[in-house]
């Protein structure tokens, strides 16, 4: 889920007041003494004060587009989203009907490992090789499809490239598989103790 982080941001004006007010003071004061110098600079620093006052911190509002509590699970998630945008416009340039559909699937995995990380931050670990190498690797090897198709390579080149989309897309979906584990692992258990309980109450037949 996303959500807006705001920051306070001081500004610079009066720091231009009173660089521009150092050199007007000295008009007045000549700074050859001592006692002018500490003049002029009590006239620069009354001017940033004054500054200061009139103009106050500014709130800049960002808008993040995940808000899990933890900075690097924020960051990996929206290089991730990055990376699936970029997936999606490649996509949109092949024909090729194969590699198209393995492409469609890596894509829709993708953003589901994205949304079941958000909602559990605690499994980000669990893709890390997948945001810094899996996805970014493929987003290079269709790259390279897209500029050997454009340039006329040979079949067989753009054949193995096809047929490492489709593995590529079932492992994506085995470690959204796997992202599921300990839950499906809990559920059998607990169904287990159900039917324990209701065959010791003959509650089944």
């Amino acid at each position: 889920m996303s959500k807006w982080k705001e920051k306070q941001v001081r500004p610079v004006l009066p720091l231009y007041l009173a660089a521009l007010a150092w050199p007007l003071a000295s008009l007045v004061f000549p700074p050859y003494s001592l006692g002018n110098l500490v003049l002029v600079a009590v006239c620069s620093a009354v001017v940033y004060g004054v500054a200061r006052v009139l103009c106050p911190m500014r709130v800049v509002r960002t808008l993040m587009p995940f808000a899990t509590g933890s900075e690097d699970v924020d960051a990996m998630l929206t290089g991730i989203e990055r990376n699936l945008d970029a997936l999606h416009q490649l996509n949109d340039a092949i024909p090729d009907q194969v590699l198209s559909d393995a492409m469609d699937q890596m894509e829709a995995t993708g953003r589901k490992i994205v949304r079941t990380v958000e909602h559990d931050p605690q499994k980000a670990r669990q893709i890390d090789r997948f945001a810094r190498y899996y996805l970014p690797e493929i987003i290079k090897l269709m790259s390279g499809y897209v500029e050997l198709e454009a340039n006329g390579a040979s079949d067989g080149i753009l054949s193995e490239l096809r047929q490492n989309a489709v593995t590529t897309a079932n492992a994506f979906d085995n470690l959204l598989e796997s992202l599921y584990s300990s839950e499906v692992m809990d559920l059998s258990t607990d169904m287990e103790v159900l039917d324990s309980i209701l065959k010791s109450q003959n509650l089944t037949k």
